[in-house]
């Protein structure tokens, strides 16, 4: 079955024949005259937050931290309030992103263990590897949380470390493996371990600990930041994360300086780019808002919500630096930047941080329910801004755009085309992103272990999840219905109400399960 999407449209070149040539210098001329009215193709700086939900920056309603920077995108840019993750988990939604595929059609493509084998297979077309086709110099800075090397034999940290981010089109990468919670707590530079000493080899084990090592059990009253729960495995840094580690010291990050490490490697890549004069994407993966939440000294006491508040406002910081270096660089116009998140937020996610009890009437995920690991609107609903002076007027949007799509819709902005196979989930909204069409999707999957499915005011969660479901994750034995436009809480279901209406979304989310064409 092929499921029609008004408004999009697959990215394919033409070739116009046996046109008269008074016909054909017409449209010379038109062609002309659209290029020179057109800005040309934009650098384009994606950055992507990490756990940040709807309602964590100002310009989606925060009040009690402030977020200039971010507020800055949108005031210059277009705010889309219905911006959507793929997945309401870290290593899903990134997935996806980078593939154009939704990541429930893959086995292996939950949230992966710091020691676990890229799922990105090399070779399949990824965001990367369709803007390096199309003239530009692509690099990833931050977390990557999308696996590395083949998984069998366990990787060898100390050596090459391939396949990874260069083997998928990315040129340079400077990264953490996984999470800041997860070993090994070391950087990753295109493929090799930054700083590591060779007569200190590291070793990793997600089974069994290295006898004679503090643990987060056994060195509990000696961590700095205690755990809730899980995160007492090695201790790196007076924290507790999971897994286990051994050797590597030179090479440890310290987590109070990873913002400061990010940036300056994610500005060394924009200046280099400046003076190779080619264009750029920049994948820009902050650790902020992810637990352990650990901020630079400088940005302590920010807010009076905590470490939680306080890496918001961190954050905010490193968007500031970024937008500062385009200006420095006079590359601001000429840069397409993007801005959103990975997944909802969540407070107690395995560390005592305070988060829960600072609170206050902060509200995270804004007026939705639910947040990280959710079915319910909190989950996938994110901010997402765009922002390029050359060519999008600043506004709000209500338009369905979700990150799944990005793949498409940057071929349509570049002029590659796609194969029949290339990202096959993915939908090309440019239009939408840029403003030029109040149409972006009529549906958009949300994917927490199990699925939902929005159109237009309609929410529906499909039943699952057995006796141990969560109902505040959107899980239960029943089937779901709200109408987003009373009831953005999600509070009633309308299920028994609207049978139909469940029969025809459901029906419609399972062609899509099945595989069914998302897009013409």
């Amino acid at each position: 079955m092929m499921l029609q999407q008004p408004g999009c449209r697959r990215v394919r070149r033409g070739v116009v024949h046996g046109c008269l040539p008074l016909v054909g210098l017409v449209l010379l001329l038109l062609q002309a005259s659209v290029h020179a009215a057109a800005p040309g193709r934009p650098n384009i700086l994606l950055i992507y937050g990490d756990d940040i939900g709807y309602g964590d920056v100002g310009c989606y309603g925060a009040t009690r931290v402030s977020t200039p920077n971010v507020d800055r995108l949108a005031r210059e840019g277009l705010r889309f309030t219905s911006g959507y993750s793929a997945a309401a988990t870290c290593t899903p939604s990134r997935y996806a992103m980078l593939t154009g595929e939704y990541a429930f059609r893959r086995q292996g493509t939950g949230v992966l263990a710091g020691n676990a084998a890229m799922i990105i297979e090399p070779g399949r077309i990824t965001l990367p590897a369709l803007l390096r086709r199309a003239g530009y110099r692509t690099g990833v800075v931050g977390k990557w949380h999308l696996g590395l090397g083949q998984g069998q034999p366990e990787l060898d940290w100390n050596g090459d470390i391939t396949p990874g981010p260069l083997d998928i089109g990315f040129e340079y990468a400077f990264l953490m493996p996984a999470t800041g919670d997860r070993v090994p707590c070391v950087y990753v530079e295109d493929r090799r371990v930054a700083g590591l000493d060779p007569a200190d080899p590291i070793q990793v084990s997600y089974r069994t600990p290295f006898p004679g090592l503090p643990t987060g059990v056994t060195h509990r009253e000696q961590l700095k930041l205690d755990w809730s729960h899980g995160h007492n495995q090695a201790v790196v840094n007076g924290i507790g994360r999971i897994g286990y580690m051994k050797g590597g010291t030179a090479a440890l990050w310290v987590d109070e300086d990873m913002a400061d490490r990010f940036v300056a490697k994610a500005v060394a890549f924009i200046e280099a780019r400046k003076a190779s004069e080619q264009p750029f994407f920049l994948y820009f993966a902050t650790h902020d808002v992810h637990v352990p939440r650990v901020p630079h000294p400088r940005f302590v006491g920010k807010t009076d919500m905590g470490p939680r508040g306080d890496v918001i406002v961190q954050f905010d910081w490193c968007v500031g630096e970024l937008l500062d270096a385009l200006d420095r660089l006079g590359l601001a116009r000429d840069t397409l930047v993007l801005l959103s998140s990975d997944n909802g937020p969540v407070l107690d996610d395995g560390y005592k941080d305070g988060a829960v009890e600072r609170l206050g009437d902060h509200r995270p995920a804004g007026p939705w329910r639910g947040g990280k690991y959710s079915r319910f609107e909190g989950g996938t609903r994110m901010p997402f801004l765009v922002r390029w002076p050359a060519r999008v007027k600043p506004g709000q949007t209500d338009a369905i755009v979700t990150q799944v799509d990005l793949l498409a819709s940057f071929a349509a902005l570049t002029d590659q085309p796609l194969a029949a196979a290339d990202g096959p989930d993915s939908l090309n909204v440019l239009l939408a992103l840029l403003g030029e069409s109040a149409t972006g999707r009529e549906y958009v999957v949300e994917h927490a272990g199990g699925l939902a499915l929005r159109r237009g005011q309609w929410k529906y969660i499909e039943p699952g999840g057995g006796r141990r479901a969560n109902p505040e994750r959107g899980g239960g034995p029943k089937p779901q219905l709200f109408d987003l436009a009373v009831d953005p809480g999600e509070t009633t279901n309308l299920a028994d109400r609207h049978p139909e209406r469940v029969q025809e979304l459901a029906a419609l989310l399972q062609t899509i399960r099945e595989g069914g064409r998302t897009r013409p």
